[in-house]
């Protein structure tokens, strides 16, 4: 498995490509805003890309997703939990809170819904789907091959903001302490924002974890 990192974007969100080397087949997690330099960075690594995942429904998660497919040549399918398909529907209005540049839109549908203990799978990959909500209310994280994305729920040094429409506090730090510190302290972390850390890390260093600081 290769996992490539691209931020991007106003907000420096970072969409991941992950490779499955057997078959070169790949999965887009959370396309952003720039889909021309994510489709640029696609074509560079010579896979071919199947999917897309998306662990929740913030504008600059899935601003690029009709855009990236155009860019590509053909339609992929879209994964998302239902949860979180009002914040999807209602991106452009997202888009205008923060004056972002809109285009590419409305979104295409999404095709499938995640669902909480069934797997997503690339190639010879798979990945466990788990409920992560509190930053929105359909957050995911998908686990699997030693690694965990999770979206805007979990950063180095930080958690997910509690302050958007749908988020809760009490729900993140339980999602957070029942999915993602019962994992391995060596698995790496790829978060929405921000570089890789690892779990072991968090857990000794993250204020939010240690008690130091309390969710905003």
């Amino acid at each position: 498995m290769r996992v490539e990192q691209i931020p991007n974007g106003l907000f420096r969100e970072n969409c991941y490509v992950v490779i499955d080397d057997a078959s070169s087949l790949c999965a887009i997690i959370d396309p952003g805003e720039e889909a021309a330099l994510i489709a640029r960075r696609i074509v560079s690594l010579n896979v071919t890309p199947q999917q897309i995942w998306l662990t929740h429904a913030h504008v600059d998660h899935v601003l690029g997703t009709g855009q990236l497919m155009r860019e590509i040549g053909h339609p992929l399918p879209i994964a998302l939990h239902p949860a979180d398909r009002v914040l999807y529907d209602h991106v452009e209005q997202q888009a205008d809170v923060f004056g972002m540049t809109v285009e590419g839109l409305p979104l295409p549908p999404p095709d499938r819904e995640l669902v909480p203990g069934v797997p997503v799978t690339i190639g010879s990959l798979r990945f466990d789907v788990r409920a992560t909500p509190g930053h929105s209310p359909g957050s995911v994280s998908f686990v699997g091959h030693g690694v965990v994305f999770t979206g805007d729920v979990l950063f180095q040094g930080s958690i997910g903001r509690t302050d958007l429409f749908g988020a809760n506090p009490d729900a993140l730090m339980r999602a957070i302490e029942r999915e993602l510190l019962s994992l391995p302290d060596n698995t790496i972390v790829y978060p929405g924002h921000g570089p890789a850390t690892t779990i072991g890390d968090e857990r000794r260093r993250n204020p939010f974890l240690t008690g130091r600081a309390r969710p905003v």
